[in-house]
């Protein structure tokens, strides 16, 4: 019997100098899966690194480990995966050697190995057996082949006698072991050194239907009866760019059927994963589905302010299915009312919420002592608890006060985790509107996990979407306000969509201390999404790089400034031969030229009640009127009216006509450029040389500096996140995307996403389909969009040039989108070589000229520009008639397959 084990480590690996390599796996000698205790490897040539470990005693388990790229920045890079394995109960040899080969994480075969691939979308092959090794047996080859079609396996063939001389009659077949397709084989030591390949086995035909690419893969190894080599050899060598899909992109609150009450429900879902299938579709995508419910009103629609990053909305329950048969006498008298809200044109969010929780609290009532011992609910209390119990107390601290600005609270203002144990304890008088929110709680978890379940047994996977902020006054914010720096907003620089930027309101993340405990906040959130989604969109990624920081005493998005960045320090002014003159620069440039541009006649009238003059020709806001904040709290006060509008959007425009924004605590040492500098007037009233020496220095600024910073920031958080979750993650990089985003997106296998109407490359009014990286999804329009046929009435400038340089046609564009029009956009975009195309139904129901809404702007979900946008649109048409629609239903099917999606 062997008293230690040897185990060698060599892995195929090009370094630049510098660059060394560390291992990490699951057993002490090993690191226990610590990076930070990983073991060095030797540098051998410029091909292979080497370490090795010896074992006193065998670990029961097989042995997982993977590998680390401690680059010369000091930064760590990890391979993918952590499916590299080891079982040393499998045999009795006294020395193992594994031949690794990294896995870069931007591999493309590496997403067909996350969840929606693994589990529902790729066919399954027959696990083969465990590897049994009999004693002869010196060399287990391991390879991971996920694009197989059914009926084909990887079979082994080589120059050598155990790799039957490359006769194709009679290849070695492999069989799958997790993700490896393996083979043991003995090679005696006289057949090296060995040129092998891999190779697709078609069963049915009985023959190697294709061999995979590149030169023969080379072991120049050795055999000796006391050694095991394993060859972990990656990816086989195929084409890994042939599987395409598409999908359907929809709210839950915009779905329609006979069923639900007057907003879409997840029971709805079901309803139009029927219709996907019908139509060749692979995945649903849907907005965030999280509780908004922060003020009981319609600004509570507003998806992306979630009170909680983990609680449903209890807008998307089902009456029905809560009640169950039992309860079904409570429900039916709610059927006209159901009628009523079900024939709007949209969604009316007070109704419906007023009516689903005043039923449920019924439904509770007559269910609760039964519910209370449920055993599934008390799995899933179990396994919720961390966040349902918190968030339970905080819906009712918050009714109880009447606000979710927890700050206001005379109860529990500070989060306490033992205090709220207790406030939250069965014994307690308000417990009953504590379990209110766990009945709730529960039966989205069912109904939600329900759909989801039927969506894979049918073929399809669901996609996700998780908000880049959390909102103000959220359970979140609440419990871990370390977490989040509270005092700034987060949002948006200018883009087409809103020229002066956005604010979200959002508090921005505090990613030092995030850092502190590995980001256990992001990854308990992802890790979350896997409960009920087979991949998600991560909203606005540019905030992992970096996020537009707005200060509190700011309404506009126009006034905020990357966070982190490398500000200007006031020494480069003087380098650039750029006089200095800080109030100059950092204060509102007003004077009458100004006051007219912006006023006109009404010049005079803002002179006497909102500035005071500062001499020679130049003015200041009073004091009541010095922030965008105060102007804002001002006029809330006053009547709206046109006149009023004009007034305070133009005081907004005098305090943001600034060409710097001062560093605060940096004396005057530091700042941040505004942006769209050049767009002010108080830029356009410098000196021309001026001008031009600010310009070099803002491109520099906002286009340069930056790059490598803001992707050491992005790399420092991104991968670890992506580690703790094999779902399929999806980036939305719209906006203005620093030049480091696509290559950290490649290099961590996130896809992107491709709009047409929002080219990457800013020299081109459109991208197209066919220029799509395959790591990425192609659609014509998101939420934040007006539709294809809202868009084409948008700009009719525009639209000529679309018309004819991107559809190819002559002449004058048609003053509306044609069906055919938007079917050939459609098409554009199924025939693109990305891995996904994505559609909002609305952009697919464009194409019939039948069932088509009359008014295209009827159809738009969201309009950025405006922070108090109503969240509301619904079909106009039902699920089931939709379903019906055989002629429509069948000629998109048709079109999906002829795309080879």
């Amino acid at each position: 019997m062997r008293q230690t084990l040897k185990l060698d480590f060599y892995l195929r690996f090009y370094t630049h100098p510098g660059q060394s390599i560390l291992l990490v796996g699951d057993i002490p000698e090993l690191g226990d899966g610590q990076v930070g205790s990983a073991i060095g490897l030797n540098y051998v040539n410029g091909e292979f690194w080497h370490g090795s470990v010896t074992l006193s005693q065998l670990p029961a388990a097989p042995i997982h480990y993977h590998y680390v790229l401690h680059n010369t920045d000091g930064t760590l890079t990890e391979e993918w995966g952590d499916d590299k394995f080891i079982d040393t109960q499998a045999f009795t040899a006294a020395e193992i050697q594994v031949i690794d080969t990294w896995n870069y994480a931007g591999e493309y075969e590496n997403v067909f190995f996350t969840s929606p691939f693994s589990k529902v979308l790729l066919p399954e092959h027959k696990p083969g057996r465990k590897t049994r090794l009999k004693d002869d047996v010196t060399h287990i080859f391991r390879v991971k082949a996920p694009l197989l079609k059914a009926g084909e396996v990887v079979c082994l063939l080589g120059n050598a006698t155990a790799l039957k001389d490359w006769k194709e009659e009679e290849p070695l077949l492999l069989t799958q072991e997790g993700n490896w397709w393996t083979l043991a084989l003995p090679i005696p030591p006289e057949s090296f050194p060995i040129e092998y390949k891999y190779a697709v086995w078609h069963k049915k035909e009985k023959r190697v239907s294709q061999y995979e690419a590149g030169p023969n893969r080379y072991l120049p190894g050795d055999a000796r009866p006391d050694k095991i080599s394993i060859l972990h050899d990656g990816f086989i060598h195929l084409p890994n760019t042939t599987w395409h899909g598409a999908g359907v992109s929809i709210p839950v609150f915009s779905l329609r059927s006979k069923e639900s009450m007057g907003v879409g429900e997840f029971a709805d879902l079901e309803g139009l994963v029927d219709w996907a299938v019908k139509c060749g579709l692979k995945l649903i995508q849907l907005l965030p589905v999280q509780d908004t419910t922060a003020n009981h009103n319609w600004m509570d629609s507003y998806p992306y302010a979630a009170i909680s990053a983990y609680a449903l909305h209890p807008i998307y329950l089902n009456l029905e299915k809560c009640a169950g048969r039992k309860n079904t006498g409570l429900i039916k008298p709610l059927n006209r009312k159901k009628k009523e809200l079900n024939a709007l044109p949209e969604l009316d969010y007070e109704q419906v919420m007023k009516i689903k929780l005043l039923t449920v609290k019924e439904l509770y009532e007559l269910q609760k002592e039964e519910f209370k011992e449920d055993p599934d609910f008390l799995a899933f209390f179990e396994q919720s608890k961390d966040w349902l119990v918190p968030y339970a107390a905080f819906c009712y601290l918050r009714d109880k006060h009447g606000t979710p600005d927890f700050t206001q609270w005379t109860l529990h203002s500070r989060y306490d985790a033992e205090a709220i144990r207790k406030y939250t304890d069965p014994e307690k008088p308000h417990y009953d509107s504590i379990a209110l929110q766990y009945f709730i709680q529960y039966h989205l978890h069912l109904q939600l996990r329900s759909a989801v379940d039927y969506a894979h047994e049918q073929g399809i996977v669901v996609k996700g979407d998780i908000p880049i902020g959390i909102y103000r006054y959220s359970c979140d914010a609440w419990v871990e306000p370390r977490l989040y720096h509270m005092e700034l907003q987060a949002g948006a620089p200018p883009d087409n969509f809103a020229v002066k930027g956005q604010n979200w309101g959002f508090p921005t993340y505090n990613w030092e201390e995030m850092t502190k405990d590995g980001y256990a906040w992001w990854k308990q959130r992802f890790s979350h999404m896997r409960t009920y989604f087979d991949g998600f969109r991560i909203d606005h990624i540019l905030g992992f790089f970096r996020i537009w920081s707005i200060p509190m005493d700011v309404v506009e998005g126009i006034l905020g400034h990357f966070e982190p960045a490398i500000p200007v320090h006031r020494v480069e002014f003087d380098q650039r031969n750029i006089g200095f003159d800080r109030d100059r620069y950092t204060r509102p440039f007003i004077n009458d030229a100004v006051l007219w541009e912006q006023f006109g006649t009404d010049s005079d009238f803002v002179k006497t009640h909102y500035l005071q003059d500062a001499g020679n020709g130049f003015y200041t806001l009073q004091e009541p009127y010095s922030t965008q904040r105060k102007i804002e709290a001002a006029f809330g006060q006053l009547e709206v009216n046109p006149f009023n509008e004009k007034m305070r959007i133009g005081l907004y425009d005098l305090v943001s006509n600034v060409i710097l924004l001062e560093v605060e605590g940096s004396d005057g040492q530091q700042f941040h450029f505004r942006i769209s500098m050049e767009q002010t007037s108080s830029f356009r009233y410098l000196e021309w040389h001026t001008q031009q020496q600010l310009k070099d220095l803002y491109v520099n600024y906002f286009f340069s500096r930056q790059d490598d910073f803001w992707q050491r920031e992005a790399m420092r958080k991104l991968p670890a996140l992506k580690r703790a979750t094999n779902m399929l993650v999806f980036g939305e990089d719209l906006g203005m995307v620093p030049r480091s985003v696509p290559d950290v997106m490649r290099q961590l296998g996130i896809l992107s996403l491709e709009v047409q109407r929002m080219p990457k490359n800013t020299s081109r009014d459109f991208s197209h389909p066919a220029d799509a990286p395959y790591l990425s999804v192609v659609t014509p329009s998101t939420h934040d969009m007006s539709t294809i046929r809202g868009w084409w009435e948008e700009d009719r400038d525009l639209t000529r040039r679309f018309f004819n340089n991107e559809l190819g046609q002559w002449g004058e564009a048609p003053k509306f989108c044609e069906p055919w029009i938007n079917k050939a956009i459609v098409l554009q975009h199924l025939h693109s070589p990305a891995q996904w195309a994505i559609f909002q139904l609305q952009d697919l129901m464009g194409m019939s000229e039948h069932f088509r809404r009359e008014n295209p702007h009827d159809e738009r979900i969201n309009v950025p520009a405006n922070p108090h946008h109503y969240w509301r649109y619904r079909m106009h048409l039902t699920l089931e008639e939709l379903l019906q629609e055989k002629a429509f239903n069948a000629d998109l099917r048709l079109e999906v397959e002829a795309s080879g999606r």
